[in-house]
């Protein structure tokens, strides 16, 4: 592995700072948030960490065999001063993963060389420069920028039409009847584009207060509000949240109360969710101690669908970090299946498109080890293939989003369509 680079990372508390969204770039935005705190990234990257087919090398980017080990390699020569001590202060890097190994879409580790973040009332900023950068690093201006004009994207079917994906839940059935997998998550896609130019800052807000319990993110240009947690690691201790079975939101407060009666008390969704926990808590085992979760799930409550969910939590036991921890989770059974080797299988076979970085690891890891990271979903790729600014489209700029649903025994494909259609509504609208 080549000497990492020589990183100078300097963390300082400022006053207080209201819209963090304001900060990062409008073009490319960088960021990671929830009920209005968290970290947004601005400018060029000053290090990198990128592994996938196909890559192209850029300045100051490091390769390694795994993500945590590479980002080990990579904090070893770093000399930080972080006066904050919170999470996400000092080095920080931004990550979002590809869901398959195979997948054309790299996945990669982004530190940017200015942070802004926000926690528990506190505020600060964090400059990082690259001492072995052949061209001396232009850090950025700390400074709000103002929202450029409003605008509003287009989506529509992409390789999976609705019939489509409905033949598609029917292949998934017949490979359980088969006895290759206990469930399998079959995901369909829309394409669209959204002006040159636009303002990404906007869909990254809208997508934060429209869905402020869940994790928004924006990272090389693919933009979400996940809320399912894969895994957070701070000081030691681990959480998770496992996210499966769903049912949308009634029309109103009898028709809701009812939906949610309705999803605790299904026998197909209850199952669904025990593979996918049985699986989370079967993969922390060996690297945590104390591990525990709920008994049974609860309803999750988001504003256009209920969740079944589980909160998990442990202590780290053998100085695992949170990449360590999210090369071992993922995929969970909530976005693949079980088993999980047979079910990708499936996916393979039945899904026409490259996921990328749909249903991938997305987040920020520290120079600890600690990090916060969610499963990339309710999301949407802007641009085609890794992003690197979209300076190259003149007109207009490709999307395409996905959203999938658990197949089981039980399962029926009208309304696993249906699922996917509330599940694409955030990122439709955010859109709009």
């Amino acid at each position: 592995m080549p000497r990492p680079p020589r990183l100078v990372v300097e963390t300082h508390e400022v006053d207080h700072i209201d819209d963090l969204i304001s900060f990062t770039s409008a073009d490319q935005p960088l960021a990671w948030l929830r009920r209005g705190d968290g970290i947004v990234g601005v400018g060029r990257a000053v290090a990198s960490v990128h592994f996938g087919h196909g890559l192209p090398f850029a300045p100051h980017q490091t390769e390694g065999p795994e993500p945590a080990d590479a980002w080990r390699h990579l904090c070893s020569a770093a000399d930080v001063t972080d006066d904050v001590g919170l999470p996400g202060t000092g080095l920080v890097g931004f990550g979002a993963f590809s869901f398959d190994p195979r997948s054309a879409s790299p996945s990669v580790l982004v530190v940017p060389p200015l942070i802004v973040g926000r926690r528990g009332g506190r505020s600060w900023v964090t400059r990082i420069r690259n001492l072995d950068a052949f061209v001396p690093d232009q850090s950025p201006n700390f400074a709000a920028q103002p929202y450029g004009p409003y605008w509003s994207g287009t989506l529509g079917p992409g390789a999976v039409a609705p019939a489509d994906y409905q033949a598609m839940v029917r292949a998934g059935l017949d490979a359980i009847e088969a006895g290759e997998v206990s469930k399998v998550v079959l995901a369909r896609d829309l394409v669209g584009t959204l002006p040159a130019g636009a303002d990404l800052r906007r869909l990254v807000r809208a997508l934060s207060t429209g869905y402020p319990d869940t994790w928004t993110f924006a990272v090389d240009g693919l933009i979400g509000a996940s809320p399912e947690t894969l895994v957070t690691v701070t000081g030691g201790a681990v959480t998770a949240r496992v996210l499966a079975g769903t049912i949308p939101r009634g029309a109103d407060a009898e028709a809701d109360a009812a939906a949610s009666a309705s999803l605790g008390v299904s026998a197909k969704d209850l199952d669904e969710h025990r593979y996918a926990v049985r699986s989370v808590l079967e993969t922390l085992a060996p690297h945590t101690g104390d591990l525990r979760s709920d008994s049974e799930p609860f309803t999750l409550e988001l504003p256009n669908l209920w969740h079944l969910a589980t909160d998990i939590a442990g202590e780290i036991a053998d100085h695992a970090s949170a990449l360590d921890l999210v090369a071992a989770l993922h995929p969970t059974a909530a976005v693949a299946g079980t088993p999980t080797d047979a079910a990708i299988e499936v996916i393979r076979r039945l899904e026409p498109f490259d996921r990328g970085r749909y249903a991938g690891p997305v987040g920020w890891v520290d120079a600890n080890g600690d990090g916060e990271w969610a499963i990339a979903l309710r999301c949407a790729q802007i641009g085609s293939g890794p992003a690197r600014g979209f300076a190259q489209y003149s007109d207009t700029i490709p999307v395409t989003a996905h959203a999938g649903a658990g197949i089981v025994i039980g399962s029926d494909p009208e309304l696993e369509l249906l699922e996917t259609r509330v599940k694409f509504r955030p990122i439709v609208d955010a859109l709009a």
